[in-house]
């Protein structure tokens, strides 16, 4: 083979290896660029199921929190019935003491 023929298809062969390369870059340029598409879906759904999971767990604490509530004032409810009863059983006994403490007081300043 004469020395031209062998220059050009050397200079053949590195024009070969040149695209070669060239839609090797283009290639791994697209793969990064999808990987990176790929993550910031995986990075997006994770935020979505991170929110949906918290609002969930935030409204099982509310109800919680709520059923908590209605209990507590059904106990102060039964509690302040309870009160008025035993108040309302005393309440004769009551007045009469206080009527004969006065009754008392009034026969000792009488006496004076």
């Amino acid at each position: 083979m004469a020395r031209p023929e062998v220059l050009d298809r050397i200079k053949e062969a590195e024009e070969e290896a040149d695209d070669i390369v060239a839609e090797a870059e283009a290639e791994r340029e697209e793969r990064i660029a999808e990987a990176r598409s790929e993550a910031d879906s995986i990075r997006e759904n994770a935020q979505e199921e991170a929110q949906s999971l918290k609002e969930e767990r935030l409204e099982d604490a509310r109800e919680e929190i709520e059923a908590e509530r209605e209990e507590i004032l059904a106990e102060g409810d039964a509690e302040r019935e309870a009160l008025e009863s035993r108040a309302a059983e005393n309440r004769t006994e009551v007045v009469e003491y206080t009527v004969d403490l006065f009754k008392e007081a009034v026969d000792v300043q009488s006496q004076t």
